[in-house]
């Protein structure tokens, strides 16, 4: 049964048009992830749907009595109560019997709330949100609606909510960067691009490839209208003249093809490796130790980083992760123990928080603070070219930063990192609002660093993807080492742990030969070269292109000065759109077969 419909909904901010005529329709069995790059409009789409937020145009039908929980992306509490007097006050709607104080206190120990009568004004973000995620998960509805549930989880946490969704009764809608959470929780994709919204029947292993497929069969559609509009500009230049009811369809036609929205290949955010050099000396910890009062975090750790390693850290919230990404970039001190770095060594860090970004100016402003021009593997790149490549094309890159989205935020910070070439980075939580497209990108910069990755990451897949060696934090101040990615620890580790308190394992994805050789990456492997029947194709089909042209020309001047024969001219006219319909093909071949050319050059 129908819950929620979309009809032609439109909103647009700052003169950005971030949905534009949306229709869909979401039902009461419905499982829907929304994706989309950042500030394309998912946060936009959830409060629409929430009814906090109002469309410019069109309307939202939801039935009758409908009951929606909603967790926002950035939630907030009233400070003149507890923690826990805001989540009750949240949760409504159950019998008057049912304790929802306690269930609530039981919820917010599962996110890792211990004290439920603290004060929320002295709360991180990552802790506001679990709150509200605990309510959000008790609230009783019809529709329960997630913005970036995952964020600020750890992989405990996760788990469990994962499982927790799974079960759930009612409706889905949320937005999340988690791959492997996608897979697990979800039966449709939604994807918002450039204002408008597709819809994908499956979940994001499924929606990779058909999105793939849409791509390719609207790039054909494309590249036959661009041949098309070609010919028709030829046609135009020399003077045609709206003589007929043909000729002025044919005039129509004509600007039809020249005022359409054009359809552009899809560029990822792309950056070649660049890094200085590393010295034989890297980063030496000896005995490490570090506590809080009472509390130990670590003690003794000791390790020397080696060049090329891939060291994912893994936890829960609170135990020391951070701290020790803090203590290898000399912001805080160890209690016990010594760090050495190497004299080669530049570390890039990109903390939790965006706290070297600038708050004033505009995104170009803050790349061209670190110069006009940034050598990369490419060549000298321009500050302009990389706002580009990191998806801030045209008038947003004269964006103030104070207008940017929070995911927005977070990717020109990352840009601002990476192009200080360090040869060591250190990354607290970089899937935090990252949208996928940009942490794909990420991960495919990475196989080419040459240098030093540590990242602290919940991100199951994000581990999976990059990280060749796990250190855990196990109770006991215990830094545990264990090869591989988290699947790997996963099964070595927790395959005996209650499914009820950390949820179900995580799925694990069978590699086939190759991909074990070369990594996991995304979407099928590549071709390499063209084969020989498309190779002896490619070599001829310019001089067939050619020859056609000069065929049509000639029919063109045939038709000219036939007079007024009716009988030649209507067999002229035929010729010649048979002509020019074979030019049309093998112009559009020729698209084809160049574009795969290309691709095996890039």
């Amino acid at each position: 049964m129908n819950l929620l419909n979309f009809e032609n909904i439109s909103k647009t901010f700052e003169d950005r048009c971030l949905l534009n005529k949306v229709v869909f329709g979401l039902d009461e069995q419905d499982k829907i992830g929304v994706i989309g790059v950042n500030g394309e409009g998912k946060s936009t789409l959830l409060n629409i749907a929430a009814g906090v937020l109002e469309p410019d145009e069109g309307e939202v039908i939801a039935r009758r009595g409908m009951r929606i929980s909603y967790l926002a992306q950035n939630p907030e509490f009233d400070s003149s109560r507890t923690l826990l007097e805001n989540v009750t006050a949240l949760i409504s709607g159950r019998d008057a019997y049912w304790d929802t104080d306690g269930e609530a206190r039981a919820m917010l120990q599962k996110f890792g709330i211990e004290d439920p009568d603290v004060d929320p004004a002295i709360l991180s973000g990552g802790q506001k949100k679990r709150a509200a995620l605990a309510a959000a998960l008790l609230t009783p509805a019809d529709l329960l609606i997630l913005d970036e549930p995952t964020n600020h989880l750890d992989s405990g946490m996760i788990e469990y909510l994962q499982s927790f969704l799974e079960g759930y009764k009612g409706a889905l809608l949320l937005v999340t960067h988690d791959r492997y959470f996608l897979d697990q929780v979800t039966e449709k994709i939604l994807e918002i691009d450039k204002g408008k919204v597709y819809t994908y029947e499956t979940n994001y292993e499924g929606y990779l490839e058909l999105k793939a497929q849409r791509l390719s069969d609207a790039l054909a559609t494309e590249r036959k209208m661009a041949a098309l509009y070609k010919k028709d500009l030829a046609w135009i230049m020399r003077g045609a003249r709206a003589r007929s009811t043909k000729q002025k369809a044919h005039i129509q036609r004509f600007e039809a093809l020249r005022d359409r929205e054009k359809i552009v290949e899809e560029r990822n955010m792309e950056m070649s490796s660049i890094s200085s050099r590393l010295g034989g000396k890297t980063i030496e910890c000896d005995g490490l130790g570090k506590r809080y009062g009472d509390k130990v975090l670590f003690e003794d750790f000791t390790y020397h980083f080696l060049k090329n390693d891939r060291i994912g850290i893994i936890g829960p919230n609170g135990c020391g992760k951070s701290t020790l990404l803090k203590l290898i970039i000399g912001q805080e001190m160890p209690d016990t123990g010594s760090i050495e770095i190497g004299q080669t060594v530049k570390i890039g860090y990109f903390g939790q928080e965006n706290d070297s970004l600038a708050t004033e100016g505009t995104v170009i402003s803050v790349v061209k603070e670190h110069g006009e021009f940034v050598r990369t593997q490419d060549g000298l790149i321009s500050a302009a070219r990389m706002c580009e490549r990191f998806l801030f094309d045209g008038n947003r890159q004269y964006t103030p930063i104070a207008k940017l989205s929070g995911g927005e935020k977070r990717r020109l910070y990352l840009l601002q990192i990476l192009m200080e070439a360090p040869n060591v980075l250190i990354l607290d939580e970089p899937t935090n609002d990252l949208d996928i497209q940009t942490l794909r990108v990420l991960e495919d910069y990475l196989d080419t660093f040459a240098g030093i990755v540590i990242t602290v990451s919940h991100d199951r897949y994000f581990l999976d993807r990059v990280v060749n060696r796990i250190f855990s934090f196990e109770p006991g101040g215990i830094i545990r080492q264990s090869e591989g990615g988290y699947l790997e620890y996963r099964e070595r580790h927790f395959a005996s742990l209650d499914v009820n308190t950390v949820g179900a394992p995580a799925p694990r994805r069978e590699k086939t030969e190759a991909e074990k050789k070369a990594g996991w990456k995304d979407g099928p492997k590549e071709k390499k070269r063209l084969s020989y029947k498309e190779q002896r194709e490619y070599d001829t089909i310019e001089a067939e292109i050619e020859a056609l042209e000069e065929k049509s020309a000639e029919l063109e001047e045939a038709i000219n000065g036939a007079g007024s024969d009716y009988e030649t001219l209507q067999k002229l006219y035929t010729e010649k759109e048979e002509t020019d319909q074979k030019l049309e093909e093998r112009m559009e071949r020729y698209l084809e077969l160049q574009d795969l050319v290309d691709s095996f050059s890039s």
